[in-house]
């Protein structure tokens, strides 16, 4: 005697589908902005450690560019402030879409238990 599935909580399994991989979305993506940070902030370190008058190169595309310590610390400290804001935004998005799933989970738990409470 199997019962069909309302509408509305097929509709509420889809949305917590549809969060559900939003979140893996975000959470890859801050994985990547987390990677670069430690990456800038290591890279930051080695510049402290460098005389000002060293040469240095960075990539632009396939050619390197020699550019003064003094830009590349305030690139990497430009992209590292980027992406910190980036990172902040993503983990609001990441609370916002764990506590809708949460609030899912429990709709469909109360319909799940309602179909065992009921007399057969």
């Amino acid at each position: 005697m199997a019962e069909t599935i309302p509408p509305e909580v097929q509709q509420q399994v889809i949305k917590y589908q549809q969060l559900q991989a939003q979140l893996n979305q975000v959470l890859a993506e801050k994985g990547v902005i987390e990677q670069e940070l430690r990456e800038i902030n290591r890279a930051l370190e080695v510049l402290k450690n460098v005389a000002d008058n060293v040469e240095m190169y960075r990539s632009a595309g396939h050619l390197l560019v020699r550019i003064s310590k003094n830009d590349a610390e305030k690139e990497l400290s430009e992209r590292k402030e980027l992406l910190e804001l980036r990172l902040k935004t993503l983990s609001r998005q990441e609370a916002l879409i764990r506590q809708q799933l949460s609030e899912i989970q429990s709709k469909l738990t109360q319909y799940a238990s309602s179909l065992y409470k009921k007399p057969t």
